[in-house]
């Protein structure tokens, strides 16, 4: 079984690396099947060293670099390879270039391999927006309100077609907001919903842009990988004609990530964040689902976190070096 991931330096590309490296096998439609390499393509080279991984560097957004990825031994991929929500509102060229662009080289390779791999392609959440119903369901209409959201359902609907047309096995998943992201802030606009976890419990400052009040559905790093893989192992008919589904997760306040902040780091740790507006965050975020209904996602075996606690403890379990008492 050889698999490509793209995105696969990032956090999630890591943790989906070494969670499948740790089962050893994968069932991309012909049974379990031992894992022969996974290619990790990235801007960058990944940091996991181990025989079964080979380490590409280069953009997605070059057709003959993504063409070559795509031979006829990759049975299942992964795409993860975006620029984030905030990079992609301020960069139009580049969110068009990379967001978009980079799907459809990817697509297109694996059209004209000609083998029709399995292919998951992680949209997200921000696929919703503008005027939405107080719970979001499986029949709510996609309405995107930025760059980012647009071009993931355009990406969605790209798998859909090359899905329909025989060229791929495809599926996509819409992923809730990921917290606690580790390492250091990136350009999401959702950043900050893991800067008031990760900062504080490294002993450092953090922002909070938003009202407190302001809700999310989140997820966690665990609770996503885990997902992924049960979204690649999934049989094809399990997906029926609609080749895309919303993910479960959390409904989680901002005032809630502080109070479970505080159970973990206390009274000091949550004394690291101020509070600072920011009109351009609060603008986008108010354009954001917070609350979902996710009956087909449980229908088929997708499961959230229980509790946020349960994300802030998988967090410190996950990157003990990363926790650091205030100063």
């Amino acid at each position: 079984m050889n698999i490509l991931i793209t995105g696969g330096a990032g956090f999630l590309g890591q943790q989906l690396i070494r969670a499948l490296l740790d089962r050893g096998s994968l069932d991309a439609g012909a049974g379990a099947q031992p894992i022969g390499q996974i290619v990790c393509f990235d801007q960058v080279e990944g940091a996991i060293v181990d025989s079964r991984v080979r380490n590409v560097a280069g953009s997605i957004a070059d057709p003959a670099t993504t063409s070559a990825l795509v031979g006829p031994g990759i049975q299942a991929i992964v795409h993860l390879a975006a620029v984030v929500s905030g990079t992609a509102e301020a960069d139009f060229e580049l969110g068009m270039r990379v967001n978009l662009d980079g799907t459809r080289h990817l697509l297109e390779a694996c059209r004209l391999a000609g083998h029709r791999p399995r292919l998951l392609f992680s949209s997200s959440i921000a696929v919703f927006g503008g005027d939405l119903p107080p719970v979001v369901t499986d029949e709510t209409t996609p309405t995107p309100q930025g760059s980012y959201g647009i071009q993931k359902l355009i990406g969605e609907l790209l798998v859909q077609d090359y899905h329909r047309k025989g060229f791929i096995d495809g599926r996509a998943v819409r992923v809730p907001t990921v917290v606690v992201r580790p390492g250091t802030p990136n350009g999401a606009a959702s950043g900050f919903a893991s800067g008031i976890i990760r900062e504080p419990l490294a002993g450092l400052p953090a922002v909070l842009p938003v009202d407190p009040a302001t809700e999310m559905w989140v997820a966690s790093p665990r609770a996503v990988v885990r997902m992924f893989l049960r979204a690649i192992e999934l049989p094809e008919t399990a997906w029926g004609w609609h080749r895309c589904v919303n993910l479960p997760g959390l409904v989680a306040s901002m005032n809630e990530e502080l109070a479970a902040l505080r159970r973990v780091g206390g009274a000091a740790a949550t004394a690291l964040v101020r509070q600072e507006p920011d009109p351009r965050v609060i603008a986008l975020v108010r354009t954001w689902a917070a609350r979902f209904e996710t009956r087909r996602a449980l229908a088929m075996g997708f499961t959230a976190d229980a509790s946020f606690d349960d994300i802030v403890q998988a967090y410190v379990e996950d990157n003990p070096a990363a926790i650091r008492p205030p100063a």
